[in-house]
């Protein structure tokens, strides 16, 4: 009775090694489902990024809009009669960075040492 109940268990652990570790086994399948979620993820930034690019190929085919806005912002050209005119925003009065701790002071007599 012994020798069945061993034979029986050996033969569970021969059924189950392909289910968890072998080529189409649940850590296989997991692994492949992170990596295919990972690349879908993926795949939708792609697609936003050629969206946009193809949206942006599209106006310079067919319109001068992006032609101008290019050239306006990148290399600073103006159209005849036109003044370009650029306002500087002045600089905050308070400084973002907390000011410095004052030295430590030092005893009379101590000389300053």
């Amino acid at each position: 009775m012994r020798l069945i109940t061993l034979l029986l268990f050996v033969v569970l652990l021969a059924i189950q090694y392909p289910l968890w570790l072998g080529k189409g086994g649940w850590l296989r399948v997991w692994e492949l489902n992170k990596q295919v979620g990972e690349q879908t993820a993926r795949n939708e930034q792609l697609k936003r990024r050629n969206a946009k690019l193809e949206g942006e190929v599209l106006d310079l085919q067919d319109g001068t809009g992006a032609v101008e806005e290019r050239a306006r912002y990148e290399l600073g050209m103006v159209k005849d009669g036109e003044v370009f005119i650029q306002f500087v925003a002045p600089a905050p009065k308070v400084s973002a960075t907390p000011p410095l701790p004052p030295p430590p002071a030092t005893k009379p007599g101590s000389g300053g040492h």
